[in-house]
């Protein structure tokens, strides 16, 4: 019996690293999503193209730059100067990964190219900062795609779907609320920044009520004072004394 290349693919044990890492950043990147698809919905954009847009483009900067010169009529080869502007970093993104894949076939690297993503990049390199055999980089890779792409797409639709029917009152606010957090999972690396953000976000809430916006001034005081005492009562490893003879 032929074996199945896609199911010895998902097995592997980097495609379950690649997916693993992926995790740090998904709510991030999620929330990223979201907001490029409301934004598409509150720009007039029909429906159908704006989930056409999402599946092809793949492309969540040069999505919100492109949306507002196509219902503006712009001239086609401005829309298209402009999403390759944004997205020039991919050429340095593809330049790198040649080191790893360009043994494999063209049809594949461009399969893998549609993927290609800032944080999935970003991943593999930390993961392989050195060429690997392809039986190890190519399972990472499409491991941390799994993720990847649906933390985008699925968050991306619904913004789309449900775009419409948030109030207009929210405005940019809102919008900057959904990158801010998307910025601030990505940070929350260990335990000690997650009691710090969630003592934060409970002092914020607590002193909502404090006029001028100062319950935010809270927050920041509460984190930094949480941030200290845990970063104090850390145990560290001991430093090894100086040999002095």
């Amino acid at each position: 019996m032929a074996r199945d290349p896609a199911a010895a693919l998902w097995r592997h044990h980097e495609f379950a690293r690649g997916a693993r890492d992926m995790t740090g950043t998904a709510l991030g990147i999620a929330a990223w999503g979201l907001l490029a698809g409301i934004a598409m919905a509150n720009s007039g954009l029909p429906l159908p193209l704006g989930i056409l847009m999402s599946l092809i483009v793949f492309a969540g900067s040069a999505q919100l730059a492109a949306v507002p010169l196509l219902v503006s009529g712009s001239p086609l080869w401005v829309i298209w100067a402009t999403a390759l502007c944004v997205n020039l970093r991919f050429v340095i993104f593809s330049a790198g990964w040649r080191r790893y894949f360009a043994a494999l076939p063209r049809g594949q690297r461009m399969r893998m190219a549609y993927f290609a993503a800032d944080l999935n990049y970003a991943l593999f390199i930390k993961r392989f900062p050195h060429p690997a055999p392809l039986s190890q980089s190519v399972p990472y890779f499409w491991g941390a795609v799994a993720l990847n792409w649906p933390a985008w797409q699925l968050p991306s639709l619904i913004g789309l779907l449900v775009g419409n029917s948030i109030p207009t009152s929210w405005g940019l606010g809102f919008a900057g609320t959904l990158a801010l957090l998307g910025l601030t999972y990505s940070l929350l690396n260990d335990r000690a920044t997650w009691i710090a953000a969630v003592v934060a976000g409970a002092a914020a809430v607590a002193a909502f009520a404090l006029p001028l916006k100062l319950n935010i001034l809270v927050a920041i005081v509460a984190a930094v004072v949480v941030g200290l005492l845990i970063d104090h009562t850390t145990r560290r490893p001991a430093e090894p004394e100086e040999d002095l003879t």
